[in-house]
């Protein structure tokens, strides 16, 4: 006769076979489930191994294994040739009582929530899901070129070391990191800076970076100036801060500095926010004449200067312009950076270069978000910095893009001709393509999507004035560039100008 514990376990109880997880992990974890809302009660018989697993229709091994799992938790004890019963182990959290809901209710969790909140539209995802084969992006690297093994070595030998146990128990006052003294070295040497630990902090990315800034600088309806275009990333962490963006013209020179001179008053600014190397998403580089006349235009109107040098590691021609903050000489100037983008993603870091009265300010927003840090990382990052290993990554990647760059540019010439304007960056890894004459690009897109090729709508820029996409170049190989620009030619075929659907 089937008992009334049986029924319910059979009622209760779901699993997939085709998981990561194995059955008896998710079917103990259900009847610790049942135990914490009261279905089962202390002392209850749970029953033998031979009828659970005819009610699951699992092998009796599975239902073993259930059993042996419940008791190594303390949710059951075992008593030879008597049984298994229910226990609760002492530390438990109470349990939950839900006799308002039905049984097949048990697993269900409310989608809406019994309180007001207030939502966020500036933080909205911008994240998209494609199945298409090739997918192009705004510029990010190619993580089949990061040495994995390399990376399992490094990991190893930071987590021997003696000194890292150290670290993590330190209680008392200390001097500068191993890694914020390499970095700081770093910087230096590369950028041009003479700046001491003391004017620098780490964070996770540029994001976490700029978001610290954001809530240093600005206060609601304060005007924040930006290129047009620009980026929706950043606008949307200066429009979360209560900031009130105001967009100036780019030209080939880069922002329109005299612009900002014309069109606003002293003390009506509280910053702009620029790319040091090339504008984003354009790729054009601010000339050397507008960076001093934005320098003293900032010293002038007293506004800040909030400086992303997102894309300083990928320099293919000559020598890369040093940032406008190496020559601040009145502390108007806040420098973003990211370190080890030829690195694993997980060991790639972001940095805020700024004087020190500001950087004091924001390590108080940094041991809020994020106090425990990864010492791990800055472990390895110290010895790469010392060693010269990320140098020498960054010089063998560098070698890498550059062709996939020149490669990109040819397929271009030979399927786009007089179609799609261009430049060739001097680095960076994505490329401004103009069309010559207006398409729909979100048709575009969709019919690029229907031939195995995502254009996600973050690099699609239409407007009265603009057709372009920001085409990100540095995760695709040779041949598979080449296919990307055969297939947006065989797309472009079906909705551009000649379709007549422009």
């Amino acid at each position: 006769m089937n008992s009334p514990v049986s029924n319910l376990l059979q009622q209760l109880i779901q699993f997939e076979k085709n998981t990561s997880q194995p059955v008896y992990i998710q079917i103990a974890q259900q009847i610790i489930n049942a135990i914490q809302r009261g279905y089962l009660s202390i002392g209850t018989a749970l029953p033998g191994t031979r009828i659970l697993s005819q009610k699951l229709k699992i092998h009796r091994n599975t239902a073993v294994a259930v059993y042996d799992e419940l008791a190594s938790q303390g949710w059951v004890e075992i008593i030879p040739n008597k049984g298994t019963f229910i226990l609760v182990p002492e530390q438990t959290t109470a349990p939950i009582k839900a006799t308002a809901h039905q049984i097949d209710q048990v697993y269900q969790y409310p989608k809406t929530t019994g309180f007001p909140f207030q939502t966020s539209f500036n933080l909205a995802s911008t994240l998209q899901t494609t199945k298409a084969e090739y997918s192009i992006n705004d510029g990010n690297p190619d993580l089949t070129l990061h040495p994995v093994h390399e990376f399992s070595r490094w990991y190893s030998a930071a987590m021997k070391r003696k000194s890292l146990i150290s670290k993590w128990n330190q209680t008392t006052a200390v001097s500068y990191s191993k890694f914020e003294t390499q970095l700081c070295n770093y910087l230096n040497a590369t950028r041009g800076f003479h700046i001491k630990p003391n004017n620098l902090i780490s964070t996770r990315s540029t994001e976490m970076s700029l978001y610290i800034v954001s809530q240093l600088l600005i206060k609601p309806k304060d005007v924040v100036l930006v290129g047009h275009l620009s980026n929706y990333a950043s606008n949307m962490i200066f429009q979360q801060a209560g900031a009130d963006i105001k967009t100036i013209p780019v030209d080939e020179h880069g922002l329109d500095v005299d612009y900002i001179r014309t069109h606003f008053i002293k003390g009506s600014i509280r910053f702009i926010y620029i790319c040091a190397h090339r504008h984003y998403p354009t790729t054009v580089t601010l000339s050397a004449e507008r960076r001093l006349k934005l320098l003293e235009l900032a010293k002038t109107y007293k506004f800040a200067i909030i400086e992303d040098d997102y894309d300083y590691d990928f320099q293919y021609n000559g020598s890369a312009m040093l940032p406008m903050a190496s020559a601040d000489a009145h502390g108007v100037v806040v420098y973003l950076g990211k370190l080890g983008q030829s690195l694993f993603p997980s060991f790639q870091t972001g940095f805020v270069v700024a004087p020190e009265s500001l950087i004091s300010e924001a390590k108080n927003y940094l041991q809020l978000l994020d106090k425990q840090g990864d010492m791990i990382q800055e472990q390895i990052l110290a010895e790469l910095i010392h060693e010269g290993e990320i140098y020498r990554l960054l010089k063998k990647n560098i070698i890498t893009y550059k062709e996939r760059r020149d490669c990109l540019c040819e397929h271009l010439a030979s399927y786009f001709k007089n179609i799609i304007t261009w430049e060739k960056p001097s680095g960076g890894l994505a490329i401004w393509l103009r069309f010559n004459n207006k398409i729909s690009l979100v048709k575009l897109a969709e019919a690029s999507e229907k031939l195995n090729l995502f254009l996600p709508k973050t690099i699609l820029y239409q407007d009265k004035d603009t057709c372009a996409i920001r085409f990100g170049f540095g995760q695709l190989n040779e041949e598979e560039l080449e296919t990307a620009i055969k297939t947006l030619k065989t797309a472009y075929d079906i909705v551009g100008p000649a379709s007549g659907t422009t």
